[in-house]
């Protein structure tokens, strides 16, 4: 992250005997010392626009478009040049879990041979992150309008789990592959922040609604 000039590390449930014996790293040690540690990572993308996840796929069934590095990256840039976005990584051993992949728009992957897709983390990391750094000029036309963040969108998602609850809805269960579908199906809507304030409201009122229905059965 230092040598391309990303200083902004974000960690969810890191192995602390690691994390802080990594310290040491060469002209790292500040972005290391300003890392900010969080439970969930709904919690550490709460303020981003734009959460993009990586996967090497092997033999995973993925839910979300997927980009090449190359296609991707471009995409990013001119996000971040009007709004703050995520590159979400996974552990070495494992990536992501489909639970913290429903938290992101869409997915990424380096192009390698078929007989090794899985890479170092930190070489995977390096990587994207030069790929990101390596043509600023490239953006020209930024978004228009601020998309709404992560945790907007995590209200919208949660408040119609509570409409579904209190409609009834049949399919309705606390699974992780559904709750997972719905927080996809909320991120593919790619609201602007006003309009994700609108739609909250609306789902707030229906909610309300619903509930006073239920109250005057009794």
């Amino acid at each position: 992250m230092s040598n391309f000039g990303f200083r902004h590390l974000r960690v969810v449930n890191p192995y602390d005997v690691a994390f802080r014996g990594a310290r040491s790293a060469v002209g790292a040690s500040a972005v290391l010392a300003s890392a900010k540690k969080f439970e969930t990572v709904a919690e550490a993308v709460a303020d981003c626009s734009l959460v993009v996840g990586t996967t090497a796929i092997g033999h995973r069934d993925l839910q979300h478009s997927l980009q090449r590095l190359e296609v991707g990256a471009p995409i990013l840039r001119a996000h971040l040049s009007s709004s703050p976005c995520a590159l979400l990584f996974g552990s070495e051993k494992f990536g992501l879990s489909n639970k913290d992949m429903s938290h992101c728009h869409w997915l990424m992957h380096i192009a390698t041979r078929e007989e090794h897709l899985s890479m170092n983390l930190g070489q995977a990391v390096a990587v994207c992150l030069y790929e990101l750094r390596r043509d600023p000029g490239a953006v020209t036309n930024p978004e228009k309008g601020t998309r709404a963040s992560s945790a907007e969108v995590e209200r919208i998602t949660q408040t119609l789990f509570a409409a579904l609850k209190a409609s009834g809805y049949p399919k309705l269960n606390t699974s992780d592959s559904f709750e997972s579908a719905v927080r996809r199906l909320v991120r593919r809507l790619r609201l602007q922040s006003g309009d994700a304030e609108f739609f909250l409201g609306m789902l707030r009122q229906m909610v309300w609604k619903m509930k006073q229905g239920e109250k005057s059965k009794n």
